[in-house]
């Protein structure tokens, strides 16, 4: 018998069957990279968003109100929740503001602060 250049068919599949190995967990490791990178911008835009809502109360001449409130804002090309309770620190002449940052649709929070304001005696 003559010999052939090339490769038999077998070991062809064993070649087929460790890319398609090899493939699968770079597509895997790349899915939770991604996942990964999401929440972890989903956090900061959150952050952010707290950090803002916080300083503009802190701006207002008035004290905000005591007491829960939900708003919906729309922050970086996205919808989100900021729910906010503020309660009166007895004796100490502070605010308690406790945030927490959702994206709209979800209760989980991916963000939560919690803060105090000074009440103004102007």
């Amino acid at each position: 018998m003559k010999a052939e250049k090339g490769f038999t068919l077998l070991e062809v599949m064993v070649a087929l069957a460790i890319f398609a190995t090899l493939a699968a967990a770079v597509m895997s490791a790349s899915q939770y990279v991604l996942g990964q990178s999401a929440r972890g911008e989903a956090r900061l835009f959150g952050a952010w968003l707290a950090d803002n809502h916080l300083t503009d109360m802190q701006l207002q001449s008035v004290p905000p109100a005591v007491g829960q409130q939900t708003f919906d804002v729309t922050y970086a090309q996205r919808d989100w929740r900021l729910s906010r309770h503020i309660t009166v620190e007895p004796g100490t002449g502070l605010l308690r503001v406790e945030l927490r940052v959702s994206p709209a649709g979800s209760e989980q929070a991916v963000q939560s602060v919690t803060h105090w304001l000074a009440v103004r005696h102007d």
